[in-house]
């Protein structure tokens, strides 16, 4: 008997939309066929649903420890249920302290214990001083590395510091060694450091001043000087939030060229403009910086063009309080978006853009699955797989109020936005870990854990 069997729906498979029947058994994909008959423990009518692989967010940030009151892993994982997420993959700032060591890596994992709705899977980060811990990270299982060649800012001893130079260099080549991924924030220190000192000193602090500060010309800069490195180290890298088809285009140059390199952007690039952050605020506040309408028209080409590898999130919540500065450079910046990844490509893409769901399924899940080692587990709907899945109405859009966001601090860009379509209901290794009828979350926390890459 299965445990669970999925009828009616239209599911997504790797380069097709096909009405399917999906029978589940031990939390795995057992049977694919145009009808199932026979007994389940559980039915699940998808009659007039989609039915999507989950999500693989490869760049969240749940902060715990001991920064939980900006977001945790109970609070943030409920977030990606509701937004049709199976499995995330946590950045190793801001929690205090970062996962810069195993013994740091312990402290994240003893903290999401039982309390995630979803599976996940942890960075380490790569930062001064800590190179001799990075072999002991990824024996430990962390799926690769991040650094930022920009400073990531907060405050004390423990912060998340960036990469100088040497640090870089030297981590690069070990990372290579250990047969893992560097993740990047590529800006460049000098001429942001630059440019937004400047600004201040001359008072001009507001939204327009920001994004000035942070241009792609800083991004491109920063790509360039990643791509040299990774030549001469070999290392694997994967650029995270790019903000640009410039940088694009030079980032996909040199894969065509060999070079063992990915590239991820982020929705809110794709459906917000700096027009908007001005109109909203810091709430819409990023690094880099959102962009023109111009620029973002650009990037969307290269979202239909195949160009882009991973749209991810990079959820990165605070305290509404440290959003409220009339100075956008002293605003907490990062947007808090979890909940609507899946839901903006799916209206933006495919239902505006007329994008295939395919081709946004790759870039939402098969292909961080593929890049960080989760597959042929997580990524896709096929045999084998886990039975991590979304189901999403294309037919019932909604707006989105503060009352249906299931994060820590219930604000966001996307509030007040109307979307297309809706995730009715998600499922975890055949669990349900979300229904939007009944609000009801996931049906045990528990069978929800940690993807450690040595476990694959």
């Amino acid at each position: 008997m299965l445990d669970l069997k999925i009828t009616g729906g239209l599911v997504v498979l790797r380069h097709e939309v096909r009405r399917l029947d999906i029978g589940v058994a031990d939390g795995r994909i057992v049977r694919l066929a145009e009808h199932i008959t026979g007994e389940a423990s559980r039915h699940f009518d998808a009659r007039g649903l989609h039915v999507l692989p989950g999500m693989v967010d490869a760049h969240v940030h749940l902060n715990e420890p001991r920064m939980g009151h900006w977001e945790g892993f109970e609070t943030g994982s409920k977030a990606l249920a509701a937004g049709g997420c199976t499995s995330f993959l946590d950045m190793p700032l801001n929690g205090l302290p970062p996962t810069v060591s195993v013994a740091a890596m312990s402290q994240k994992l003893r903290a999401a214990a039982n309390r995630s709705s979803v599976d996940y899977a942890l960075w380490g980060g790569l930062v001064p001083g800590n190179l001799k811990e990075l072999e002991p990270l990824a024996a430990a299982g962390v799926i690769g590395f991040k650094a930022f060649m920009s400073e990531p800012g907060g405050e004390g001893e423990e912060r998340f510091r960036r990469a100088d130079y040497a640090t870089l260099l030297e981590g690069m080549k070990r990372i290579a060694r250990l047969n893992r991924v560097l993740a990047l924030h590529a800006e460049d220190e000098s001429m942001v450091a630059s440019i937004a000192g400047h600004s201040i000193r001359e008072g001009r602090t507001g939204a327009r001043d920001y994004a000035a500060s942070r241009p792609i010309s800083a991004e491109r800069t920063a790509v360039r000087q990643a791509l040299e490195m990774a030549r001469e180290t070999g290392c694997a890298l994967h650029f995270v939030h790019i903000s640009s088809a410039e940088s694009v285009r030079i980032i996909r140059k040199a894969k065509d060229r060999g070079l063992d390199v990915t590239v991820e952007t982020c929705p809110h690039y794709l459906v917000l403009t700096e027009d908007d952050m001005e109109r909203m605020g810091p709430v819409a506040k990023c690094a880099p910086p959102l962009r023109s309408a111009e620029d973002q028209m650009k990037l969307w080409q290269a979202v239909a063009d195949g160009k882009i590898d991973i749209i991810a999130s990079d959820h990165s919540p605070s305290p509404l309080e440290l959003k409220q500065s009339s100075d956008f450079f002293q605003a907490w910046g990062g947007i808090a978006g979890a909940q609507s990844s899946l839901e903006l490509m799916v209206d933006e893409g495919h239902l505006k853009r007329g994008l295939p769901l395919p081709l946004l399924c790759r870039m939402l899940s098969l292909n961080p699955a593929v890049r960080f080692g989760l597959h042929p587990r997580k990524g896709e709907i096929a045999v084998g797989a886990d039975a991590d899945l979304a189901l999403a109405d294309l037919q019932r859009g909604y707006t989105l109020e503060s009352g249906h966001l299931k994060q820590r601090h219930a604000y966001s860009p996307y509030v007040g936005r109307r979307f297309g379509c809706r995730v009715s209901a998600t499922f975890v290794r055949g669990r349900q870990a979300y229904r939007a009828d009944t609000q009801s979350m996931a049906e045990d926390a528990a069978e929800a854990g940690a993807w450690l890459r040595h476990s694959t």
